[in-house]
């Protein structure tokens, strides 16, 4: 399961960031694809990106003079959170194989969970309502709104948008100024703790997760946990990355379906369904 995971993570990074005249030239790609939007982080500043963000998009609508509601990157989440949710953090984000790279380093004592992890859990849905939301909104520079997570905040971004476009064109790097150095810090701290922690930016501060955890209880694609074949033998839990328990994992909004717990389980009472939780086992419905 891990190995196969991975392959996906690192073909879909590749297929998503692969356009290699940007990075060599310092370049955005700008043609008819950067029309659509992939279902994880993904910069549309990055030189190699083909496609767009969809926290970036919504940004994007946000930002426009007058208010409208962004009907369009709505739909995008529903469909993409409905079927997949956090499927999507677990397999198919750039920046989340990044964190999951760092965290195989072995130095440090692992840990799957801050302090205070109870607490701060919640700074996704901060960070989604109000850089995403409010500061998209209300938040100006000169008479343009500004586009507030993917400015202030964003890893991802600066990690494979502005270090690769600083790296290949003088102009913009005699231009740097504060918010670059914020930015870096925070990808330099958020880096060098993923060493240490799970996924901390997936588990405190991305939007994205955010409203993909929502999706989690009613998706299409689930890990169905079969009680009575569970042996109570605690395997799924410690393989768990973010700590869940048995009957937390999936349902979930802090799950991102990574299926360690499906490689772990002995008893295979763990297994992806294409259906929801306890609706069908073996193709057959439940009495």
């Amino acid at each position: 399961m891990n190995k196969i995971r991975l392959a996906v993570q690192l073909v879909f990074t590749i297929v998503t960031n692969g356009y290699l005249y940007g990075f060599m030239n310092g370049k955005i790609y700008q043609g008819n694809l950067k029309y659509v939007c992939v279902p994880g982080l993904n910069c549309y500043s990055c030189p190699g990106a083909v496609m767009s963000c969809p926290i970036g998009a919504l940004q994007a609508l946000l930002n426009q003079q007058g208010f409208t509601v962004p009907f369009g990157v709505l739909g995008f989440f529903f469909v993409f959170g409905s079927l997949l949710g956090r499927v999507v953090c677990g397999w198919l984000c750039p920046f989340g194989l990044v964190q999951d790279l760092l965290h195989k380093i072995p130095v440090f004592r692992k840990r799957k969970r801050l302090p205070f992890h109870r607490i701060l859990k919640y700074g996704k849905y901060v960070t989604l309502v109000l850089l995403v939301g409010v500061g998209s909104l209300f938040l100006f520079g000169g008479f343009a709104k500004i586009p507030a997570f993917c400015k202030y905040l964003c890893p991802s971004g600066t990690l494979l948008g502005a270090l690769p476009l600083l790296g290949r064109n003088e102009l913009l790097r005699s231009q740097i100024g504060g918010l670059f150095y914020w930015k870096l810090g925070v990808l330099l701290f958020l880096l060098i703790l993923s060493v240490k922690v799970y996924r901390p930016f997936c588990q405190y501060l991305c939007p994205l997760g955010a409203i993909y955890g929502w999706f989690n209880r009613f998706s299409l694609v689930q890990i169905r946990w079969e009680k009575e074949k569970c042996i109570s033998c605690g395997a799924c839990e410690r393989a768990c990355p973010v700590a869940l328990d048995v009957q937390e994992i999936s349902v979930s909004p802090e799950c991102i379906r990574c299926g360690k717990c499906v490689g772990a389980c002995p008893t295979k009472c763990l297994q992806f369904s294409g259906f929801k939780a306890g609706s069908v086992v073996s193709g057959k419905k439940e009495s």
